[in-house]
């Protein structure tokens, strides 16, 4: 059957009630797009930031009429000239879509980030299967890809790891499948929780991977630290942090614009010795020794 889908320009104020109406009405999905290709951090812990202009598509069975959608955004937005677009879509196979746009990526020498249907050729390769969708983070940002190259390049064998803020739990995963001996994922959200839980048993890791909430009294001190949120929460949590690595462990943190990496540098130099910075694109990655012999 074909859909209706309904397209509309709003700012990251009105995005949530709106997207919120539109599902009131029916919507089978509503997603939210940037529209003026402004870069945007993947989230920080419990976080869920938008772009400044956000573009927003809903789609509807084709039962429903466009005159009452076209009404119920501009009461929601208060703008009576809203540019509402609307098309028809013929039905097709959504998961072939995503299938034909999402492929293998590789981070560093080994390090494969696949989705299920397409497995690299390489015999050695280390994989983790994570399809888009479950949740935030496929190694799709330039933060993410620093950290999964990071650990390729610096295998945590035998070590134990906590992800700070593990949102879909890739950079937990990838540890394991490098011979971590045992991770915690640490997120304020209980939706990557779940998310960190579900793709560990699909990784077959879930017997090394745990993810809890903050403060959890298991949560011990790790011989690494990985932190791929934003620079605020990674200045606000330095005390959190420092504790829970081990000393002459390490930490490695990204999610930090190169203008905010001296920021962040200085709040954890007290107990930290940092290496020269890497760079991608507007993103900077930190990795640092603690002082002190593990």
């Amino acid at each position: 059957m074909a859909w209706l889908q309904l397209s509309v320009l709003t700012d990251r104020t009105s995005a949530d009630t709106l997207s919120e109406a539109l599902e009131s009405l029916g919507a089978v999905s509503v997603t939210l797009q940037d529209a003026a290709d402004e870069a945007l951090l993947e989230p920080a812990p419990g976080e869920h930031p938008l772009w400044q202009s956000v573009n927003i598509t809903a789609i509807f069975p084709p039962d429903v009429e466009p005159d009452r959608l076209r009404n119920a955004v501009r009461d929601a937005l208060g703008e009576p000239d809203s540019d509402i677009a609307f098309e028809i879509l013929e039905d097709q196979d959504w998961s072939g879509t995503w299938r034909r746009d999402f492929h293998a990526m590789q981070f560093g020498a080994r390090l494969w980030v696949c989705p299920t249907h397409e497995l690299p050729s390489d015999p050695d390769a280390v994989v983790v299967d994570m399809d888009p969708g479950l949740a935030f983070g496929t190694g799709t940002h330039a933060t993410t890809a620093m950290c999964l190259e990071w650990l390729d390049a610096h295998a945590p064998s035998g070590l134990q790891v906590i992800d700070y803020g593990c949102g879909s739990g890739i950079l937990a995963i990838a540890a394991c499948k490098l011979g971590a001996g045992e991770v915690t994922g640490v997120d304020i959200d209980p939706q990557a929780i779940l998310s960190t839980h579900e793709n560990a048993k699909r990784n077959g890791v879930h017997n090394t991977l745990h993810a809890v909430l903050p403060g959890d009294p298991e949560t011990r001190d790790a011989d690494l630290v990985l932190a791929n949120i934003l620079t605020n929460p990674l200045i606000e949590v330095a005390i959190t942090l420092n504790a829970l690595v081990r000393p002459g462990g390490r930490i490695v943190m990204t999610g930090i614009l190169g203008e905010q990496a001296d920021d962040v540098m200085a709040a954890y130099r007290e107990w930290f010795e940092f290496d020269e910075p890497v760079h991608r694109e507007d993103w900077v990655l930190l990795a640092g020794h603690k002082r002190g012999d593990l």
